[in-house]
């Protein structure tokens, strides 16, 4: 039997990606390639690519457990095992999450809830987490109170962990779901703009909600749920970007479609997205997650709280004016 080439090999590779423009190094020289041969493997059995991505949901999951121990200082090396076992945990989500889109590229076997699921993934696996992070606070604060000068009484211990708690649901709700629901949608308006509509999943809401609206009675209740979070998902992502929104209103009255846009239009507005994709990039799993574990390490997750509310919202707040920037300038001259 004949093996494959290497320049075949590559273009499978390629094809695999959703573009080379929207993965940042680590992802294009290291993750991804090991993920088309996960890809290509799973591929040979002939299973589903939702079948990894409810996989790297358990599998993300299961780390909550181990990053809710204490690290090397209160854990000595037991301690520092379970927070290894818990970043290999979540890697191996990561990279779960990674092949089911390789795979589905490679296979044909794209769905419209695996588009849901992929982006529902995250979030099943960084609730549990960021609980797990306000549990071990409660019972591994000492190095923080040292530092704040707070007496460790039952009292304190409580009022700590409920600020912390709150941080949390900060840091949760419009840090990590707010960065990574904008950073996902400036990844397709990236590619509509690189290939068009049909080389993207640039979706709307007004089409998801037709979507459910049309849905028969007898549908699954997971996927009626499945398609109203996205609904809402959807709505989120275009509110965060009113001059985008108005942009593409302006294509779709002029043009017909945003898609039937002139080539130089196009260009235009690849080159200012293409500028800001590294920094769209660090919003994203791999930057995040480094700065998560070292804080673990150290024995301060809490601290994770923190750097997602202040330095991630800073980084979300200068790539949001940069494209609504861009954004607004090609709109005032359609």
């Amino acid at each position: 039997m004949m093996r494959p080439s290497k320049v075949s090999m590559n273009k499978e590779y390629f094809q695999t990606l959703k573009s080379a423009e929207t993965e940042d190094w680590l992802d294009f020289h290291v993750i991804r390639p090991f993920c088309f041969q996960l890809a290509r493997f799973f591929n040979r059995f002939d299973v589903h690519p939702n079948t990894i991505t409810v996989a790297s949901m358990f599998i993300g999951a299961a780390s909550a457990w181990f990053f809710a121990q204490g690290c090397f200082y209160y854990g000595g090396t037991l301690g520092l095992v379970y927070n290894l076992i818990a970043i290999f945990l979540l890697m191996w989500a990561d990279f779960f999450d990674c092949t089911d889109g390789q795979l589905a590229r490679l296979s044909g076997k794209k769905s419209h809830v695996g588009r849901i699921l992929d982006g529902v993934a995250g979030f099943t696996w960084f609730t549990p987490i960021y609980v797990a992070f306000v549990w071990r606070f409660y019972h591994h604060h000492e190095l923080e109170f040292s530092w704040l000068g707070i007496s460790d009484t039952p009292e304190n211990v409580w009022i700590a962990t409920a600020v912390v708690f709150v941080l949390g649901v900060i840091s949760g709700i419009t840090g990590l779901a707010g960065q990574q629901r904008l950073a996902d949608y400036y990844i397709q308006v990236h590619l509509f703009f690189l290939k068009g509509e049909k080389g993207s999943e640039l979706d709307n809401s007004a089409r998801q909600r037709e979507i459910l609206e049309q849905m028969p009675k007898d549908a699954p209740a997971y996927e009626r749920l499945f398609q109203k979070s996205y609904v809402d998902y959807t709505i989120k992502q275009e509110k965060a970007t009113p001059q985008f929104q108005r942009l593409m209103t302006k294509l779709r009255e002029k043009f017909g479609s945003a898609d039937q846009m002139p080539e130089a239009l196009r260009n235009e507005f690849h080159d200012h997205s293409l500028s800001l994709m590294k920094w769209n990039g660090l919003l994203t799993f791999n930057f995040r997650s480094f700065w998560m574990f070292l804080f673990c390490l150290l024995d301060i997750p809490v601290m994770n709280f923190v750097f997602e509310i202040i330095a991630m919202g800073l980084l979300t707040s200068f790539v949001r004016h940069r494209h609504e920037s861009f954004s607004k300038a090609i709109a005032d001259k359609i």
